[in-house]
C-alpha cells in the first residue's frame, strides 16, 4: 500500500513530489506519455522565478524531477487507465495492467494541445502537423511554416521558429491577437513572420513527402488562398485532462476538475495544476498548487494515523 502517488511530472507533479518524498511519504509519480509536462515544449522561461536571464523549460523540469528523485521519489512511465475507490484507499489501473493500491492520489494530468479538428490535421500528425515547436522546430531550417492562433502560446511558439524557418505565416481569426501585449508586439514587429488577420485555415495540404502547404479563407470577404509551408503548429490552447477520473470527481463544462484549494470532491485525492486551472496556467501557479496538494495529502495521511 503506498502513501501517496502523484499522476503526472509536469511542474505541480514534480513539485508535489518534492515535498511529498521529503516528509519521507516515498511517493510514486507515474509519468505519463508527456514527462515534464507542457514545459518541455518552451525553450524559454522568462518569468519562472529564480532564473534572472530565463531556463530552459526541458531543464528545469529535469532539473525538477531530480530534486524529487534525491529525496526517494520513485518513477513510473504510464498512464491510469481506471481508479476506483474502496474504503479509505484507491486502486489505480495503468495500461500495462499493473495495479497500484495508495491512501492518497494526487491529480497533476495537466492539459493537452487543441487542434482545429479539420482531417488533413490528423492525416498529417508528426508529418509536419505539431504542437510543439520546440520539439520539432529544428526540422524546418530554412523552410516555411504556419502557426495557428493568436494567444501568448501562439506568438512564443512563432518567434521561436524563427530561430529555424525562413519564414513564420501566423493564422488568427480575428483583426488583433489575444496575447499580453509585450508577445503580441515582439511578433508584429519581427521581420520573419507575416499574420493572416481574420483568417482561418481549411486545410492543410500534402503530399507524400508529408505538409506542402496550407489552404486558408478570409472571414471578411471569403477569399480563398494558399501558403506554401512545410510544418504547421497548432497554438490554439489546450484542453484538461481529467478523463480518467470522469464520473468519480467533479468536473466543470469545460472538463476541468473542481476543486476546493485542491482538495476534490473525493477524501484524500488532490487536484494540481492545469488539470484544475481554467484562468492562471502558469508553471508557477501549477508549482504552487502541486506543493499545497503534497501538504494536503500528508496532512489526511496524519489525521488517518491518528484516528486509527
Amino acid at each position: 500500500m503506498e502513501n501517496v502517488v502523484i499522476i503526472g511530472a509536469g511542474a505541480a507533479g514534480l513539485t508535489a513530489a518534492i515535498y511529498t518524498a521529503r516528509a519521507n511519504l516515498s511517493p510514486i509519480v507515474i509519468e505519463g506519455m508527456q514527462p515534464g509536462g507542457q514545459l518541455t515544449t518552451t525553450s524559454d522561461v522568462e518569468n519562472y522565478p529564480g532564473f534572472p536571464n530565463g531556463v530552459d523549460g526541458t531543464m528545469l523540469m529535469a532539473d525538477m524531477r531530480a530534486q524529487a528523485e534525491r529525496f526517494g521519489t520513485r518513477y513510473i512511465f504510464g498512464e491510469v487507465v481506471e481508479m476506483q475507490a474502496c474504503d479509505s484507499m484507491y486502486s489505480l489501473q495503468l495500461t500495462d495492467g499493473e495495479t497500484i493500491e495508495t491512501k492518497t492520489v494526487i491529480i497533476a494530468t495537466g492539459a493537452t494541445a487543441k487542434y482545429l479538428g479539420l482531417p488533413s490535421e490528423e492525416a498529417f500528425l508528426g508529418r509536419g502537423v505539431s504542437a510543439c515547436a520546440t520539439c520539432d522546430g529544428a526540422f524546418y531550417r530554412d523552410l516555411p511554416v504556419v502557426v495557428v492562433g493568436g494567444g501568448d502560446t501562439a506568438c512564443e511558439e512563432a518567434i521561436f521558429l524563427t530561430r529555424f524557418a525562413s519564414k513564420v505565416t501566423m493564422v488568427h481569426r480575428r483583426d488583433a491577437f489575444r496575447a499580453s501585449k509585450i508577445m503580441a508586439q515582439r511578433a508584429i514587429e519581427h521581420e520573419k513572420i507575416d499574420i493572416a488577420w481574420n483568417t482561418v485555415v481549411e486545410e492543410v495540404l500534402g503530399d507524400e513527402s508529408g505538409v506542402i502547404g496550407v489552404r486558408l479563407r478570409n472571414r471578411e470577404n471569403d477569399e480563398v488562398s494558399e501558403v506554401e509551408c512545410k510544418g504547421y503548429f497548432s497554438a490554439i490552447g489546450h484542453k484538461p485532462n481529467p478523463e480518467v477520473f470522469a464520473g468519480m470527481l467533479e468536473t466543470d463544462e469545460v472538463g476541468y476538475l473542481v476543486a476546493d484549494g485542491v482538495k476534490t470532491s473525493l477524501a484524500g485525492v488532490y487536484a494540481a495544476g492545469d488539470v484544475a486551472d481554467r484562468i492562471y496556467r502558469q508553471a508557477v501557479t501549477a508549482a504552487g498548487t502541486g506543493c499545497a496538494a503534497a501538504l494536503e495529502a500528508e496532512r489526511y495521511l496524519e489525521n488517518q494515523e491518528h484516528s486509527a
